[in-house]
C-alpha cells in the first residue's frame, strides 16, 4: 500500500507530466484564461488551431491528471480548468522543492538567492 507521501508525489508527477507537452500547456493556459465559466470545445479548437482529434486526446490527458473538468451543457461540452488542482500542484512543488536536503544545500540556496 502506498503512503500518503507516495500518492501525493504520484499525483504531482501525473499533473506535471500532463503539462509537459507544449500543446497541452497551451490548452491548459487557454482554459485558465477562460476563467471559471470555461469554454466550449469548438471555441477552444478554433482558438488553438489544432485538429479535433488532437484536442480530444490532450483534453483526455489533462482530465485524467485532474487538471480540468468537462461538463455537457445542451449540445456543447464546456471545459474548465481545475484551479484547486493547479494551486495544489504549485503548492506541492514549492513545499517539496524548498524543503532542502539535509546537507546544507537549502542553506546555500537561501544565501545565493
Amino acid at each position: 500500500m502506498a503512503s500518503r507521501r507516495d500518492a501525493e508525489e504520484q499525483k504531482a508527477a501525473d499533473a506535471l507530466a500532463a503539462l509537459g507537452s507544449r500543446t497541452r500547456l497551451r490548452v491548459f493556459k487557454a482554459l485558465v484564461r477562460a476563467g471559471p465559466q470555461g469554454v466550449n470545445i469548438g471555441t477552444l479548437q478554433r482558438h488553438l488551431g489544432v485538429p479535433a482529434t488532437t484536442l480530444s486526446h490532450h483534453l483526455t490527458t489533462l482530465s485524467h491528471a485532474g487538471l480540468l473538468s468537462q461538463q455537457r451543457v445542451g449540445r456543447e461540452v464546456i471545459c474548465t480548468a481545475d484551479y484547486k488542482a493547479l494551486h495544489w500542484v504549485l503548492e506541492y512543488v514549492e513545499a517539496e522543492c524548498c524543503e532542502g536536503i539535509e546537507n546544507g544545500a537549502s542553506e546555500r540556496a537561501k544565501v545565493e538567492a
